[in-house]
């Protein structure tokens, strides 16, 4: 009884998981010893985790580092040789086969504009546009989107004039910290198409129409997959509904220079005296 107890105790386990091993007489009978059974269920779970993480090391240690970046060198596994098209250039990468569009625009191609937010495709912060459609591109794997038409935040503005969602968004203030809104515009930009081609949401009412008219409410559901931690909500859509509908609405801030700053100040000296 004494070296059940030590076994249990060095093992670990639960009581239910004690009185789950207690009904398994089987184990004697195949020859297999309950230290032993244990110790080579935890070691199974430890290999898979193992196994599990060295694939996860290895898919990171096939991409190429920051410059100044200190790493080991790893020779990689599983190359195809793909050639991308983003933002109407074509980029020749040799990947891993299991690098997903994300790593390879932020390590590889150093587009830093895309954020990686929690990387499992429920933020909405990594969203790109490839072939006119919205993207989470955590969850795309690079090899896939070969011969398509990649858009990042990067490719909106032309030259030096923003693109005009860009613009809204400054206009109507629709970022906080920022974060998600390379993601936030790219879905909104999208979203706009979407609508012009008369693809229906949860919210749409009539869905036989050959374009669809955004509500509020359909702004609201068309980016629900994009999450704004900060609650910028408010005026993001105010910005895409601007951009839809063509009706500008006055600024209600600007940017203060050193001159308005200037005349400020002696208002308000004036105002002492």
């Amino acid at each position: 009884m004494n070296h059940e107890m030590d076994e249990n105790a060095a093992s670990g386990l639960t009581p239910d998981e004690e009185a789950l091993l207690d009904q398994m007489p089987w184990l004697e009978e195949a020859g297999i010893s309950r230290r032993a059974f244990v110790g080579h269920a935890i070691a199974g779970g430890l290999g898979l985790f193992a196994t599990d993480l060295l694939e996860v090391e290895k898919a990171f240690a096939s991409l190429a580092p920051s410059p100044g970046a200190v790493y080991a060198g790893q020779a990689m596994e599983n190359i195809v040789r793909v050639l991308l098209n983003i933002n109407g250039e074509a980029k020749p990468l040799e990947i891993d086969s299991r690098v997903v569009l994300l790593d390879a625009l932020r390590e590889r191609l150093q587009l830093t504009g895309t954020k990686k937010g929690c990387d499992q495709g429920q933020c909405g912060a990594c969203t790109v546009i490839v072939d006119g459609k919205r993207v989470l591109s955590c969850l795309t794997l690079a090899a896939s989107v070969e011969g398509k038409q990649i858009r990042t935040i990067e490719g909106l503005a032309e030259g030096d004039e923003l693109h005009p969602m860009q613009a809204a968004f400054i206009k109507y203030d629709g970022f906080q910290c920022g974060y998600c809104t390379p993601g936030q515009i790219c879905s909104a930009v999208a979203l706009l198409d979407e609508a012009r081609r008369g693809d229906v949401s949860h919210v749409t009412e009539d869905v036989s129409a050959s374009t669809t008219r955004l509500s509020d409410d359909e702004i609201r559901e068309r980016m629900s997959g994009n999450i704004c931690r900060c609650g910028a909500y408010p005026k993001i859509v105010a910005a895409i509904q601007e951009v839809h509908s063509g009706r500008e609405t006055q600024h209600t801030w600007a940017i203060v220079d050193e001159t308005r700053l200037a005349m400020v100040r002696r208002e308000i000296a004036d105002e002492t005296v």
